[in-house]
């Protein structure tokens, strides 16, 4: 089971569930609609997983902690004063039932992790699909090298962002990247999805490498021109 939950403006609060096993939450920015999910699914929670310390999510974890009080909640050391109870920069979380690989992926804030779960990368706001998180940091480099990692992932790697971002991530993309016959065809999908009410995500590691052109980037300079222009598109 993979449900992208809506919270607030644009975030999506990720629920994994293998075989009958209790779920794994990632990132919760409120519990608006997830604790009514939960109880009416009638379905126990296993762990949670911070992605990074930023307000859009994290600021619903201690209302969270009120219903699950006794759920571990694993993060990054910039989410230690953020509710986070175990903490992980990098390594494997191995929970009863799940095998959790902790990835550095830093840039948008300088302790931002993803989880690779099954298969399942949760990546927060350091990869979207056709983008890239902003690089709060300045640390260009750092966020140069999330995107190799995330390069080097199985092409089959299901990749589940935090945000619904993905029009405007490709009608950047189709300024910049020289082949846009992927991204052509991908936005067609996507505003398809979007006037159906239905999210544009997860996507996968092998479509990302074709619409996203900071996995294409040549370079450090390539990246940062891009990511630049980005801000400003």
């Amino acid at each position: 089971m993979l449900v992208p939950i809506p919270a607030l403006n644009d975030n999506y609060i990720w629920l994994y569930r293998r075989e009958n096993f209790p779920v794994i939450v990632i990132d919760i920015p409120e519990i608006t609609r997830l604790i009514p999910y939960l109880e009416s699914n009638k379905l126990d929670v296993e762990a949670v997983l911070l992605t990074h310390n930023h307000d859009d999510h994290v600021q619903g974890v201690a209302a969270f902690k009120q219903y699950y009080p006794n759920v571990p909640v694993f993060g990054p050391t910039e989410c230690a004063n953020k509710g986070a109870t175990n903490i992980m920069d990098s390594g494997v979380i191995n929970t009863a039932h799940y095998h959790i690989e902790v990835l550095p992926s830093g840039g948008h804030t300088a302790g931002h992790v993803s989880y690779l779960v099954d298969g399942h990368l949760f990546c927060g706001d350091a990869l979207f699909s056709a983008g890239c998180g902003r690089v709060f940091t300045g640390n260009f480099a750092q966020m140069f090298e999330s995107m190799q990692r995330f390069n080097q992932l199985p092409n089959e790697t299901v990749v589940c962002p935090a945000h619904e971002y993905t029009l405007g991530n490709l009608a950047f993309a189709e300024t910049v990247l020289a082949d846009k016959s992927a991204v052509k065809n991908q936005r067609v999908l996507v505003e398809r999805y979007r006037a159906e009410g239905k999210p544009s995500l997860p996507t996968t590691i092998e479509l990302e490498k074709q619409i996203n052109p900071f996995l294409q980037a040549k370079n450090l300079d390539e990246f940062t021109q891009w990511r630049l222009a980005k801000d400003k598109f």
